[in-house]
């Protein structure tokens, strides 16, 4: 087993995913970035990452893939222990938006099992399997490993209109719980990083909204937050930087959800 760790990161090519795959490049792990685009389309993602690393032995890897289909999370697991026989981080990044920002009146159930399978189904179950992955490595070397998934304020902020992705975030907070629930005992971390208004593909169609409420009182640090943001928490997670905290949960939002008269 690598002296060297390695990360493997949900969604990273892009937005938050991709905020958080530099700082670990930063840091030196090897990484494993999974998205849906394709090869082609991510490599120059992958060679930007590539040109962060100050020692040249460490590498990235791409694996195409859907974390809402079984077959493409068992694929990256299997490519990732081929190409570095071990797994110490898992960032659950990967997530998508609705469509269509639907009143919960009128939004459609496809839209529902949409967001259900890639931001809450794929994320459990690809923890699942890395989980018993880690559990065995645990056995033969005591080092800090750790799941961290990435959430959101809209856990606990409701929107009725896009309640389908409220509602898969709280269930990643839930998610968060368990699984720090069930791995502590083995040495193994989970933690959520709870993010809110950050500048992203996925913010860009809200920009001007956020923009004015940014402006008002809506936070207490008045700027969007950026991937950067992101990446900090998460490369401090997993530093091991953070003791006698199963299940903690990092909320990087400018202050949005503290609560004030």
């Amino acid at each position: 087993m690598s002296n060297t760790r390695v990360a493997l990161v949900t969604g990273g090519t892009r937005g938050i995913g991709l905020g958080i795959a530099k700082k670990l490049a930063n840091k030196g792990f090897n990484l494993v970035i999974t998205g849906r685009r394709s090869h082609d389309e991510a490599e120059p993602t992958i060679a930007q990452l590539r040109e962060q690393f100050s020692d040249r032995s460490l590498k990235v890897q791409y694996c195409q893939a859907d974390v809402a289909d079984a077959s493409h999370r068992e694929r990256v697991l299997t490519d990732v222990e081929a190409t570095f026989g071990q797994l110490d981080i898992l960032v659950n990044n990967a997530g998508i938006a609705p469509t269509v920002r639907a009143d919960i009146l009128e939004a459609s159930e496809k839209s529902f099992d949409e967001l259900i399978s890639t931001n809450l189904k794929g994320p459990y179950f690809l923890t699942q399997a890395a989980a018993n992955w880690m559990i065995r490595l645990q056995e033969q070397s005591k080092e800090h490993r750790c799941i961290i998934n990435i959430g959101s304020v809209s856990a606990t902020v409701a929107s009725v209109n896009r309640g389908d992705y409220c509602i898969t975030k709280a269930g990643i907070a839930m998610a968060t719980m368990l699984w720090a629930t069930k791995l502590t005992r083995y040495g193994i971390g989970v933690y959520e990083v709870r993010p809110g208004i950050i500048e992203t593909d996925m913010t860009k169609g809200v920009r001007s909204k956020y923009d004015s409420l940014i402006e008002g009182d809506l936070l207490l640090e008045k700027r969007w937050g950026t991937p950067d943001d992101i990446g900090i928490a998460v490369a401090m997670l997993t530093s091991g930087d953070l003791p006698y905290s199963p299940g903690a949960v990092l909320t990087i939002d400018g202050g949005l959800t503290v609560r004030r008269l």
